[in-house]
């Protein structure tokens, strides 16, 4: 069964069990405080009779003083304890009351009967006869106003009720089209991603915020996310082939070479085994970078905690020094630490990919410096080497790209640095400038735009 028709069906049925539990509630509430008042209105009716009634036992008949007290439809009569057939008088109506067995009470009653199929009011009181007995004046009242007040009662309940499921039903079937509307959508979208291949997002409408908008959000942020996904597996795939393709060409080549010449030749065996160790090594690299690239922001697990960006550059060039055996200047703008929310590990190894492209293309002093201008820290990593043309400063961040091929290849460069950085960069919400002039230098800037105060 479908969702829509199971909104349907559970809410009509559920808003008629409530309609059928209040109207049952209602009749057998008026039900029972028609009873009570019935009972009432014959108990008071029948203290005022015994009022009047034995002043006149003996000096009018009987029978005509019954008559004269004789409920319109019912029947009046006198019950002594030993009598069998009592004197009575029944309305038009209701003559089969006669037929009922009559019975003596020590007590005042005021009860209902029913006496084939139909109800009564009965009331019994005892009165003082001429004789000095004791009887009981007793009146049987039938209840058959109320029985048609309460069958026109339960005849308006049951239409009440019908014909308030009608527009329970319709708005049922409208809440059901509200709350089924972007599951249809989630389903035809994805339907037609599966058949075209190609991602879409469904269109969000109205500005209640509500879970149902929530959920298309959620939506269209997983299939952003997987077409996001899909388009770096795509272009991982693209660039692993093509860069992966040299190296091993190379290896196979030089692989193919030894097995011809590798055991007579030692000095071919030697150059052979440098090569294919060589392009091996940049393999792993370069496979490790596109894998890096290959992920997608919300993958990096991104760990933010308060840096102190002094201590932390510090450190950094001082294990680059070292690594290295290169000259770096650190300057400090600012005689007070900063500090900023960020990945402490991320943020480092941001500076380590600028100060190797540093060290790559330039063999005089590198200068690190640390300040902070407004609202804004900056860190420019500044060398003194061959510099890159401004046509070409806006494609360094674009994958395999390489301002020098021949230096790059010597150097062991895949072109995926500055890609790599420049991935890091936005994850960790850095602003990165490049300026350069050729036979000059770079300066790298990494802006960091919200300062912890």
């Amino acid at each position: 069964m479908k969702l829509r028709n199971k909104i349907n069906l559970y809410t009509a049925f559920l808003f008629a069990l409530l309609l059928v539990i209040l109207n049952i509630t209602v009749y057998f509430t008026f039900n029972t405080l028609l009873v009570n008042s019935e009972l009432t209105t014959a108990h008071k009716e029948m203290e005022k009779i015994t009022e009047n009634f034995g002043e006149s036992l003996g000096q009018i008949p009987d029978d005509t003083l019954l008559r004269s007290y004789l409920p319109v439809n019912g029947m009046i009569q006198i019950v002594t304890e030993n009598s069998m057939n009592p004197p009575l008088i029944t309305s038009a109506d209701e003559q089969n009351l006669s037929k009922r067995k009559p019975e003596y009470y020590r007590n005042e009653v005021s009860k209902k009967i029913v006496f084939e199929k139909r109800q009564y009011s009965f009331e019994s009181m005892p009165i003082i006869m001429k004789d000095g007995s004791v009887a009981n004046l007793q009146i049987t009242k039938s209840m058959e106003t109320s029985n048609k007040i309460l069958s026109i009662l339960r005849l308006v309940l049951i239409l009440v009720t019908l014909l308030a499921l009608i527009p329970v039903l319709i708005s049922s079937r409208l809440l059901s089209n509200f709350i089924t509307k972007p599951v249809t959508s989630m389903i035809k979208t994805m339907t037609e991603i599966q058949k075209s291949g190609t991602f879409k997002t469904i269109k969000l409408e109205g500005q209640s915020k509500d879970e149902l908008f929530q959920m298309g959000q959620t939506f269209n942020h997983m299939i952003e996310l997987l077409e996001t996904n899909f388009e770096k597996q795509e272009q991982f795939v693209s660039n692993a082939s093509h860069e992966l393709k040299t190296p091993l060409t190379i290896i196979e080549s030089y692989a193919s070479l030894l097995k011809r010449r590798g055991l007579t030749e030692p000095k071919l065996f030697m150059e052979s085994i440098e090569a294919i160790h060589s392009e091996a090594l940049r393999m792993k690299e370069m496979t490790e970078q596109l894998l890096v690239l290959a992920r997608h922001h919300e993958q990096w697990n991104i760990e933010v905690n308060k840096v102190n960006l002094n201590q932390l550059l510090d450190q950094t060039v001082n294990a680059f020094k070292n690594a290295y055996k290169r000259e770096i200047e650190l300057k400090a703008m600012t005689e007070s630490p900063l500090f900023f929310e960020s990945d402490e590990k991320k943020l480092k190894q941001l500076l380590y990919i600028f100060l190797d492209n540093a060290r790559k293309y330039s063999d005089d002093l590198i200068s690190v410096i640390l300040g902070k201008k407004d609202d804004e820290i900056f860190i420019k990593i500044i060398d003194r080497g061959i510099g890159i043309q401004n046509s070409e400063l806006p494609k360094v961040f674009d994958r395999f790209y390489r301002v020098d091929k021949a230096r790059s290849r010597k150097q062991g460069g895949s072109g995926l640095g500055l890609s790599i950085a420049k991935e890091i960069a936005d994850a960790v919400g850095i602003a990165v400038q490049l300026e350069s002039e050729p036979g000059i230098g770079t300066t790298a800037t990494l802006l960091i735009k919200k300062v912890e105060k």
